[in-house]
C-alpha cells in the first residue's frame, strides 16, 4: 500500500465545524489529564479494588515501588500478586546524573516533570472540568445534526459488516468514504459514550464532596478504591486508543486525514463516490 499516494476522488465535506472544535479540545485535554493524572498517582502508586485499603490486608492488583537488594536500588512493579523488575523504567529513575532515584514515573511522563501533587491536581480538576464540558458540548451538536445516530452508534448491518473490515484492516486496505466504516463507528462509539463518560463518573466518584451529595455512585462502582482502579484502567484503554488512532492515520494518508479534521474536507475514494 502507498501511504502518500495521490488519490484522483472527489473532495466532501466529511466532518462538521463541532465535531473538529471538539476533537481537538479532547486532544490537549486528555494530553494533560494523562500527565497530571501520573502525577497524582505518584502520591500512592497502588490501585486496590473494594472499599479501602489498609496495611492489615492486602487488595491491591497494581504497585510501583523500589527497594534495595544489597546496596542497589531497584524499581519494581506488582501486577496481581507477581513481580516485574522495572528498574530506569518505573520504580527507581535514572537522574542527570545518571544515578538511580525512588521515583514513580520518569519527569517527562509527569505534569509537572518534578514531585507537586498540589499542582498536579489543579491542572488535573481544570482540564477534567474542560472534558467533561466538551464532551456535553459534543453530546447536544451531534444530537442536533445527528452525527451521533448517523455516525457514531452502530446499527445491524455494521455489525454485519464488521468482519471483513476487521479483515481489511488487518491487511491494511484502508478505504476513503464519506461516512465511517463498521470499526471506525464501534470504536468511536466505545470511546465517546462509554469510555469517556466512564471516565468522568469514576473521577466524581473520587471526590468526597460528591460522596456526600450521591453516595449512590459509590455502591455504583463498588467503593472509592475500586472507581480510582477503574479510573486508571480506562485511562490506560484510552492511550491505547490514541496509539492505534495514530498509526491508522499515518497509514490511511496523514495529509488526507488531517485536513478531514481542520478543514471537514476529504478526498474519499473513487469507487466510494459513484455510489
Amino acid at each position: 500500500m502507498k501511504l502518500f499516494a495521490r488519490r484522483d476522488g472527489p473532495l466532501v465535506h466529511r466532518q462538521a465545524f463541532m465535531t473538529r472544535i471538539t476533537h481537538w479540545a479532547w486532544a490537549i485535554c486528555l494530553f494533560f489529564l494523562l500527565l497530571s493524572g501520573l502525577q497524582i498517582f505518584t502520591a500512592r502508586p497502588d490501585l486496590y479494588v473494594g472499599r479501602q485499603s489498609g496495611f492489615a490486608f492486602d487488595n491491591s492488583v497494581l504497585s510501583i515501588g523500589a527497594g534495595f537488594e544489597g546496596s542497589r536500588l531497584r524499581g519494581y512493579t506488582t501486577i496481581l500478586g507477581r513481580t516485574f523488575d522495572t528498574t530506569g523504567h518505573l520504580g527507581a529513575i535514572e537522574d542527570a546524573n545518571g544515578n538511580l532515584q525512588q521515583q514513580t514515573f520518569p519527569g517527562w511522563a509527569t505534569v509537572p516533570s518534578y514531585r507537586d501533587l498540589a499542582t498536579g491536581r489543579v491542572v488535573h480538576f481544570f482540564f477534567a472540568w474542560a472534558l467533561t464540558g466538551t464532551l456535553l458540548v459534543w453530546l447536544v451538536s451531534s444530537l442536533l445534526n445527528r452525527h451521533l445516530t448517523r455516525d457514531i452508534v452502530p446499527r445491524p448491518g455494521d455489525l454485519r459488516a464488521l468482519p471483513q473490515d476487521v479483515t481489511d484492516h488487518a491487511r491494511l486496505r484502508l478505504r476513503h468514504e464519506r461516512r465511517y466504516g463498521p470499526l471506525q463507528k464501534l470504536s468511536y462509539f466505545a470511546v465517546l459514550v462509554v469510555l469517556l463518560p466512564l471516565m468522568v463518573a469514576t473521577g466524581l466518584t473520587m471526590s468526597p464532596g460528591v460522596n456526600a451529595f450521591a453516595p449512590w455512585m459509590l455502591d455504583l462502582f463498588g467503593g472509592r478504591q475500586t472507581a480510582r482502579t477503574i479510573h486508571f484502567g480506562v485511562m490506560l484503554l484510552l492511550l491505547a486508543f490514541f496509539v492505534v488512532h495514530i498509526a491508522m492515520v499515518v497509514l490511511a494518508g496523514p495529509f488526507n486525514e488531517l485536513r478531514s479534521m481542520i478543514t471537514g474536507w476529504m478526498r474519499v475514494d473513487e469507487v466510494e463516490s459513484e455510489r
